[in-house]
């Protein structure tokens, strides 16, 4: 079996590069795309914009490569970076687990019909409902992120029962696209670290309780990350708190998560980490490195979120304005940081596209802007597009897929995009459009 993610390459016809859209991206008369067999153009007419669309064989197969790039291995789909009852389905059926952050994304899930026995829950502050939820529901795996959380976690498991827990370490490893998003320092919320000792005094304190079974070490090493090194480097450090923990605990742990992070490209010539590469490599330093200290090999588990389901994803917009000052031209749609708020946080940029007709004009450099009051709602600064781009045109934006719907807010009372599957020439409505009625619902004081 290969292990080639979805991946497209230059459209021959007309030499565009879609080398970030959905691997079933072609190029459509008139300027239009088709991503799974269906006009963008006809899509944004059915369902409006802002709309998302996710293509459905695209995530499939993207949870397939994993598969097969770790044979041996447990994959856990990270839900925070997009969930719905389709997302958990597909995920489920591929052969995953499911990485769950919130009580939210725990009962949706189940309620799916996702076995609980597979997922497993984070959180570096997790609530008592959340914790009465995970017990109650069955979850396979609790995290624990700090050592408050161990008496608190094992005062809520039932007389006579145990519960599978993993202890979440902080390596000391900087890696991610952006400081928000680097979470294997030492100095940040999340996890323990070894070189203060409160790892080590949390795997005592673990080990002490009688309805927690530690079974591993966790953890997670920030967002976006496109090198190899950080989990090679991370495999090291955590395979050395495994021979701690047996040389003075006389416990041998069988398991070992290196979490997620894995980055994809948001524009053509961007780097994506190669699963490929991370397989041979961690994999081979994860012997090598249990060899040496004679520890027998712990089974390995990650959790993918963005790998899986970013490059399948796709947001419309329609143009609303175009305003051009002495230096710059702005290109205002209908949506912006309420449905993607990457741009505002972390200053991400994207590729967008003029779909559905082509500019006679050259392409000049514009600055594609929100429709929100803030000035830094800023989705593409210095995006090519036609210099006859106008109210009415739609735009279409590759990789959306993840951490865009699922960050998205409430921000001006504007509602929240649909999404949409694609497959076989098909559409369908998985998550409907947020309406002024939903909004107002929930508005019952005066």
């Amino acid at each position: 079996m290969t292990t080639t993610l979805p991946h497209p390459v230059t459209d021959a016809r007309d030499g565009e590069d879609l080398s970030v859209w959905p691997a079933s991206t072609r190029v459509a008369p008139h300027g239009d795309l088709t991503v799974g067999g269906v006009s963008l153009a006809e899509l944004a007419e059915r369902f409006g914009t802002p709309v998302y669309l996710l293509d459905e064989d695209e995530v499939r197969g993207r949870c397939r490569a994993y598969r097969q790039a770790f044979p041996d291995a447990e994959i856990l789909y990270a839900a925070k970076a997009f969930l719905c009852r389709a997302m958990a389905h597909w995920v489920r059926e591929e052969g995953l687990g499911l990485d769950v952050c919130s009580r939210g994304e725990l009962e949706l899930a189940v309620t799916t019909g996702f076995p609980p026995e597979q997922m497993v829950l984070h959180g570096n502050a997790k609530s008592p409902d959340e914790l009465d939820a995970a017990l109650r529901l069955g979850v396979g795996r609790i995290v624990i992120d700090s050592t408050a959380e161990i008496a608190r976690i094992a005062a809520l498991v039932p007389q006579g029962a145990r519960q599978k827990v993993l202890l979440r370490i902080a390596p000391g490893i900087a890696a991610g696209a952006h400081p928000a998003i680097r979470t294997g320092t030492v100095d940040q919320k999340f996890g323990l670290a070894s070189t203060d000792g409160s790892a080590q005094h949390a795997v005592a304190r673990v080990l002490e309780q009688p309805r927690l079974e530690l079974v591993g070490l966790h953890c997670h090493l920030g967002s976006q990350i496109t090198s190899v090194k950080p989990y090679v480097q991370a495999v090291r450090r955590l395979v050395g708190m495994l021979s701690w923990a047996r040389q003075v605990h006389g416990v041998t742990l069988p398991e070992l998560d290196l979490g997620g992070g894995h980055g994809i490209a948001y524009r053509p010539g961007e780097t994506a980490l190669d699963i490929r590469a991370l397989a041979v490599r961690a994999q081979a330093e994860l012997h090598s490195a249990c060899t040496t200290v004679d520890l027998p090999v712990p089974r390995l588990t990650l959790e993918p979120g963005r790998a899986v389901v970013g490059p399948a994803g796709v947001v419309l917009y329609r143009v609303l304005s175009v305003k051009r000052t002495g230096r710059h031209t702005f290109v205002a749609i209908d949506g912006g940081m309420s449905d993607n708020p990457r741009p505002a946080l972390y200053g991400a940029q994207y590729a967008p596209r003029l779909i559905g007709r082509v500019g006679s004009a050259e392409l000049q450099p514009v600055n594609i802007v929100g429709r929100h009051c803030e000035a830094g709602d800023v989705l593409a600064s210095g995006a090519l597009l036609p210099s006859d781009i106008r109210p009415g045109d739609l735009l279409g934006v590759p990789a959306a897929g993840a951490y865009q719907v699922s960050m998205a807010s409430g921000y001006n009372l504007v509602g929240r995009p649909p999404v949409v599957a694609v497959t076989g020439g098909t559409a369908r409505l998985l998550v409907r459009r947020e309406s002024l009625a939903d909004l107002h619902h929930r508005d019952i004081g005066l």
